[in-house]
């Protein structure tokens, strides 16, 4: 439904862990402009807050209208759609637009889209990277933008920006032969005016911010702050502890950077060293490798109906949770402080990759690791690869 006034700030999400974070952007705006302490919830709760409890909170919050901008994949649907009604729990208006499954559907949602666009004075926007959100960006006129994390691209967003290089995801390889590089050259325009937009010169009046737990540095125009889920610990948990390890999983093999028999063997080494019971797979993960990777290892698979950060904090979760290089490496300190959990973090060996596997997602990942903050670092022999 559109709303009969334009909201000033216009965030638009395309997962769950972007709308956690536009929360996180929300509360660090209301508690930074009104110096309100954030209230604490009763110990090892996970509730949501009441109604009463959410308007008194949100009392004098910048108004923010959310639009969804679902992927098709139903996990990510689902934690969607959770993370929704957390957000409608906080004030938020939120709205779900169709931009995927068909190909008029991106037009559609463009024109249902173009008014409130135009009209924001604020912007805010998870995937600088998605070709749908630099579509929406040559509508913008607002003065302001701002980038909270979509993970750890958000690193190679800012570096990429610093040095004036196209927008390009970390783990793309390329392909498509000529068909593929007739779109590219057909997109090129509206590539070249996102990164116009994400890079304001001196003077123009345009404001570019990175709300992001990563260790990025600002340039030029661009502020960075630090989202360090003030939000999430307000609401909930501390969580409670079990005896077990729990390891995270991830969608790197999905992405074509990881060989898959490579990383099952990693994971069944882990579990054995480290006493893991319990396997968080990622969203994105397949079922068929999940299937595989129980029956390799015996771990029980959890899928997570909400980020990552929010199930640890509200629990149970283990004393000590393993991961390899991702976002959570530098995340889930930030959501467990003070809860007495250890993150660790598994180097991944060169020869667990894929021949597809460019130089850039090798050193990537290698300074995904090496710029964690507070966790423990297991060397890559801690799992081998097999013989």
């Amino acid at each position: 439904m559109t709303p009969s006034a334009p909201a000033p700030t216009l965030a638009f999400v395309e997962s769950p862990v972007q709308l956690l974070n536009v929360l996180e952007w929300a509360h660090a705006q209301r508690t930074g402009l009104l110096g309100a302490v954030p209230r604490q919830p009763a110990r090892g709760t996970g509730a949501r807050p009441t109604a009463a409890a959410a308007a008194a909170a949100t009392a004098g919050a910048p108004a923010v209208r959310i639009v969804v901008l679902p992927p098709t994949d139903p996990m990510s649907r689902g934690q969607l759609r959770r993370m929704a009604g957390l957000a409608r729990d906080e004030g938020h208006q939120v709205s779900w637009q169709e931009a995927r499954g068909g190909r008029l559907a991106p037009v559609r949602a463009l024109i249902a889209l173009a008014r409130e666009v135009r009209a924001a004075r604020r912007v805010v926007l998870g995937d600088p990277f998605s070709r749908y959100v630099q579509l929406l960006l040559t509508l913008v006129r607002a003065e302001e933008l701002v980038v909270v994390d979509d993970g750890t691209a958000t690193m190679e967003f800012v570096a990429q920006t610093a040095r004036g290089e196209r927008l390009v995801r970390w783990h793309r390889v390329g392909g498509g032969g000529l068909p593929g590089r007739l779109r590219e050259l057909a997109y090129a325009p509206v590539s070249a005016t996102a990164r116009h937009r994400f890079t304001p010169g001196p003077g123009s009046g345009r404001r570019v911010e990175v709300f992001t737990s990563m260790p990025v540095t600002a340039h030029g125009a661009m502020t960075v702050r630090l989202n360090d889920f003030a939000w999430t610990r307000s609401r909930f948990g501390p969580p409670r502890l079990t005896r077990g390890t729990d390891l995270v999983g991830t969608s790197l093999v999905e992405t074509g950077v990881v060989d898959a028999d490579r990383y099952r063997d990693a994971v069944r080494a882990l579990t054995l060293e480290h006493g893991v019971t319990r396997y968080f797979a990622h969203r994105r993960e397949s079922p068929e490798k999940l299937r595989a990777l129980s029956e390799a290892t015996g771990l029980e698979i959890v899928r997570p109906d909400l980020p990552l950060e929010l199930i640890a904090r509200r629990g149970p979760v283990g004393r000590t949770i393993v991961s390899f290089p991702s976002t959570v490496v530098h995340t889930l300190p930030y959501a467990l402080i003070g809860t007495g959990v250890t993150v660790a973090v598994c180097d991944v060996d060169p020869g667990w990759l894929t021949p597809a596997a460019s130089e850039r997602a090798r050193g990537f990942l290698a300074g995904v690791t090496d710029t964690a903050r507070d966790v423990h670092r297991l060397p890559a022999q801690a799992a081998p690869a097999a013989g």
